[in-house]
C-alpha cells in the first residue's frame, strides 16, 4: 500500500519555534520516483519535485506526517451556499487555467511553465502574474474547481462540516451528540498516533516542561489547524472545529499507554531532578558507616530567623548561617558553628574544628554545664561527606594531606545524598527556630513584617542551638533508624548517644585524635607568597619576619629576583600569615607598618578594596590620557610662540661667543627685573600710582644704559673680590 497519494498533505516536522512545512502532493510518476508537491501555506510557492523514496522514508522515521485534516476541505461544498457572483468569478478563472492544469507534468516544470502560459490563448490574455496566482490557488487548495472561489468568505473558517470517514466511532459518545448528532468525534488511527508521538517528544518531553494540556494545544495549533492568518509579523493558526480533532482525553490516554514514566520524567526535568525527587528510595545512608567516626556529614544552611546586634539591639543583622556536623552511624551531632558569613571554607572549617573540640569547655563558654558523658565527641573522622561548593578544591586537598581525611563531595544538587544532616536542619527548624521571635514565616496581607520581631543576638541563638543539640543527642528516639542484627541482640535503643556509646564499645578504631594546633593549622587555607625587595608580598599586602631579616631575604630578592613560598592564613585576621619552611616548620610574619591599615579586616574586604582600586585606576586612565593630551597641546603652543620670538630676537650682529660671554650679566639683569616685578608693595594704592608715574618719567633711560650700569656694578664687585683674594695670598706669603 502506497504511503502517499495525489492530494495527500505531507507535513515536515520542524523545530518547536518554527512553523511546520506543509506540502500537497500534485502528481506522482507512475512506476517512477518523481513526485511533484507544493507548499500550501507559502504565498509565493510553486511546485517542486521530490523523490518518492525520500518521502516514504521521512514518514517511516517520523520526520514527516500525513495530515488528517485538509485546511481546504470545506471548498468541496462551498458552491452550495455561495452567491452567484462568487460562482461567476470561479468559472471565469477556471476558463483561463483549465487547459493549463491538464498538461501534467509539464505545467509543474519551471522551464516549460511560462511557455505553456504564453501559448495558451485564454491564459495569455491579461496579466501573466495573475495566471500564476490562479495556478497556485488551484494547486494548494485541492486541485478542484471550487479552489478558485474568491476569499470573501474567509475560506477555511471554523464551523464548516467536513464529514467523517468512519461512521463507527469507537468509545463512548460525547455528550454533545444529544444536540448535534453529527459531532461524534474522531477515531485515533495510525496517522493520528504518529502526530501524537511527535507532540509527545517535541511539546511535552522537552526542557520547556509544558503541562500535557499545553502540549495538546500546541499539537492542535500546529498539526490540525486550518491554515494561518497574518497578524502583523505573526502567523496565527486557525483552529478547526473541536469535533474534527482528537480530544485531550484521547491524547492523555495514548500518552500514558505508550510512554515510560521514568523516561518521561528524565526527558522533561533531567536525570538530576529524577534522582533527587522521583527515584525510588530503597537504601539508607547508615549502611555506609561501620562505626562512630567512619563518616561525618557536614552541611550549612541559612537559618530561618533574623537576629539583632549584641552591641545595639535596635539594629537587625539578618539571618545566621548554621553549620552542623553529624556522625552517620549514630546520628550524633558532633560539631556545630553559627556565623554571619555565607557558607565558605572558613565557616565550614570552624564546624570541623568544633567537632574536635572538648564539648565541656565549649559549652562552658555559653554558660551551659555538661559532663563528658553528655557530649563525648572530640575526634576526627575517617571520611567527610560534604557539598561540592566550599569543600571542593585545593584547600580540602590540604586536609587530606595533613590529616589523612578524604572528602567525598556529592554531585551538584544532590542534597538527598546527605539526608542525615539535611534532616537535622529540618528538625532544628521545627523544634525551636520557627517558634522564636524574628522567625521567617508566611505573611498574609496586612501582617506585620516578621523581621521587626527579631530579638535574639548571635550569642543567644547559638546557646539555644547548643541546648537543642544536647537534647537531641540525649533523648531523641529515631523510630525509622535501621537497627542491624548486632544492635538488636544488644537491645540498643535508636537514640544518638546510645548508638554512639554502643559503637565505641563494639565498633572502635574509626575515631582519630590530633592536637588542636595541628588541626587548626591544617584547616587554614593556603596560598603562595612572594619574597620581594619590599617585603613578603601576600594578597597585595607586605609582611616581614625576624628570620627574613636575619637571613637577608629582601637583599637577596633585590639582587637575584623574587621567589615563592607557601603560606597559611586566617581570612578573618590577615595581619599574620605562617610561612611553610619545610620539615613542618612555620614562621609567623606580621604586616609591615605601611599596610597596617588592613589590620582587623577580613580578607574578603581587603581583596574587594584592592579590586575597586584597580577598577578606579582603569577608569582614571582615560582622564589621564585626556589631560596629558591637553597639556601637550598647551606646551606646544607656548613653544611655538617662544620659537618665533626668540628667532626674531637672534637676528642681530652679535656673535655667538659674545652671547655666551655675557650670560652672567644677562642673568643679573633678569634677576633684578624679576625682583622688581615680584616685590610686594604694601603702600596705599595712591602712593603706588605716584611711584609708578615717577618710574615712567625715568623710563627715558635706555635698556643699554641700564645694562651698562649693571655691568659696571658687576665689574666693580669682581675687582673688589679680586683685591681681597690678593691680600689674602699676600698675608699667607708673609
Amino acid at each position: 500500500m502506497s504511503l502517499i497519494n495525489v492530494n495527500t498533505i505531507l507535513e515536515w516536522v520542524a523545530e518547536p519555534d518554527q512553523p511546520p512545512l506543509s506540502e500537497r502532493v500534485l502528481w506522482i510518476e507512475p512506476d517512477g520516483e518523481a513526485v511533484f508537491v507544493i507548499s500550501i501555506f507559502n504565498p509565493k510557492s510553486l511546485p517542486i519535485m521530490r523523490l518518492r523514496s525520500e518521502i516514504e522514508e521521512a514518514l517511516q522515521q517520523e520526520h514527516a506526517i500525513r495530515r488528517t485534516v485538509d485546511p481546504y476541505a470545506s471548498l468541496a461544498t462551498m458552491h452550495v451556499d455561495a452567491p452567484a457572483k462568487h460562482l461567476e468569478i470561479r468559472d471565469r478563472v477556471w476558463k483561463r487555467i483549465e487547459a493549463l492544469v491538464a498538461q501534467q507534468p509539464d505545467i509543474y516544470l519551471e522551464e516549460k511553465r511560462k511557455r505553456l502560459i504564453l501559448n495558451d490563448p485564454e491564459a495569455s490574455q491579461g496579466s501573466i502574474n495573475k495566471v500564476y496566482d490562479y495556478l497556485r490557488k488551484y494547486w494548494k487548495r485541492g486541485m478542484i474547481k471550487n479552489a478558485l472561489m474568491p476569499d470573501y468568505g474567509n475560506c477555511g473558517a471554523p464551523g464548516k462540516n467536513r464529514g467523517i470517514k468512519d461512521d463507527r466511532k469507537r468509545g463512548r459518545k460525547p455528550k454533545v451528540t444529544a444536540v448535534a448528532p453529527e459531532q461524534i468525534g474522531v477515531n485515533v488511527d495510525e496517522d493520528i498516533k504518529r502526530i501524537f508521538n511527535i507532540a509527545f517528544k517535541r511539546y511535552y518531553d522537552s526542557r520547556e516542561k509544558n503541562p500535557l494540556k499545553r502540549a495538546y494545544d500546541q499539537m492542535i495549533g500546529k498539526h490540525f489547524n486550518l491554515g494561518y492568518r497574518r497578524q502583523g509579523d505573526l502567523q496565527i493558526p486557525i483552529a478547526p472545529p473541536a469535533y474534527l480533532v482528537p480530544t485531550l482525553g484521547q491524547f492523555n490516554y495514548w500518552y500514558n499507554r505508550q510512554n515510560n514514566l521514568v523516561h518521561s520524567i528524565v526527558a522533561r526535568e533531567g536525570r538530576r531532578a529524577y534522582v533527587l525527587k522521583y527515584r525510588r528510595v530503597l537504601g539508607n545512608s547508615t549502611s555506609m558507616a561501620f562505626g562512630p567516626g567512619s563518616i561525618y556529614q557536614i552541611d550549612a544552611t541559612v537559618a530561618d530567623i533574623y537576629l539583632v546586634w549584641s552591641l545595639d539591639r535596635s539594629k537587625i543583622i539578618g539571618r545566621p548561617v548554621v553549620y552542623l556536623c553529624i556522625d552517620v552511624l549514630s546520628r550524633l551531632c558532633v560539631g556545630l558553628h553559627v556565623a554571619l558569613e555565607g557558607p565558605s571554607w572558613m565557616t565550614g572549617m570552624m564546624a570541623l574544628a568544633n567537632s574536635t573540640t572538648d564539648k565541656v569547655s565549649f559549652c562552658a563558654e555559653y554558660g551551659i554545664d555538661i559532663t563528658q558523658e553528655d557530649w563525648p565527641c572530640a575526634h576526627l573522622p575517617e571520611q567527610i561527606l560534604a557539598d561540592r561548593g566550599e569543600f571542593i578544591g585545593i584547600t580540602s586537598d590540604y586536609l587530606v594531606d595533613s590529616l589523612n581525611i578524604p572528602f567525598a563531595n556529592c554531585p551538584p544538587y544532590r542534597g538527598d545524598l546527605k539526608g542525615i544532616v539535611e534532616r537535622a536542619f529540618r528538625r532544628s527548624n521545627d523544634t525551636f527556630i520557627k517558634w522564636m521571635p524574628g522567625a521567617v514565616r508566611k505573611r498574609e496581607q496586612g501582617d506585620a513584617d516578621y523581621r521587626l520581631d527579631a530579638t535574639l543576638t548571635l550569642f543567644e541563638f547559638t546557646k539555644i542551638l547548643i541546648l537543642t543539640v544536647i537534647e537531641y543527642n540525649l533523648f531523641h528516639r529515631m523510630d525509622e533508624y535501621p537497627i542491624d542484627k548486632d544492635m538488636m541482640v544488644d537491645g540498643v535503643e535508636p537514640i544518638p548517644i546510645d548508638l554512639w556509646n554502643w559503637g565505641i564499645v563494639n565498633r572502635t578504631g574509626h575515631l582519630r585524635e590530633k592536637s588542636p594546633d595541628t588541626i587548626r593549622l591544617s584547616l587554614l587555607p593556603r596560598d603562595n607568597a612572594s619574597v620581594t625587595l619590599k617585603g613578603i608580598r601576600f594578597k597585595g599586602m607586605f609582611y616581614s619576619c625576624e628570620l627574613a631579616i636575619q637571613e637577608q631575604w629582601f637583599v637577596r630578592a633585590r639582587k637575584s629576583g623574587v621567589w615563592s613560598m607557601t603560606a597559611s592564613y586566617d581570612p578573618r585576621k590577615p595581619e599574620v600569615i605562617y610561612l611553610h619552611l619545610g620539615g613542618g616548620k612555620l614562621e609567623p610574619c606580621q604586616l609591615l607598618p605601611k599596610d597596617e591599615r588592613f589590620s582587623n579586616l577580613p580578607i574578603e574586604e581587603i581583596l574587594e578594596y584592592q579590586e575597586i582600586q584597580k577598577q578606579k585606576s582603569t577608569l582614571y586612565k582615560s582622564r589621564r590620557m585626556e589631560s596629558s593630551s591637553e597639556l601637550n597641546t598647551m606646551v606646544d603652543h607656548v613653544l611655538d610662540g617662544a620659537y618665533e620670538q626668540t628667532k626674531a630676537a637672534k637676528n642681530n650682529p652679535e656673535s655667538d661667543r659674545s652671547k655666551l660671554k655675557h650670560i652672567r650679566e644677562n642673568r643679573a639683569g633678569a634677576k633684578n627685573q624679576l625682583r622688581d616685578e615680584q616685590a610686594w608693595d604694601l603702600r596705599p594704592q595712591s602712593k603706588q600710582q605716584n611711584s609708578q608715574d615717577q618710574r615712567d618719567d625715568n623710563a627715558g633711560v635706555s635698556l643699554n644704559e641700564k645694562s651698562n650700569i649693571i655691568s659696571l656694578a658687576t665689574s666693580k664687585r669682581k675687582s673688589f673680590l679680586d683685591a681681597i683674594k690678593q691680600s689674602e695670598h699676600g698675608e699667607a706669603g708673609e
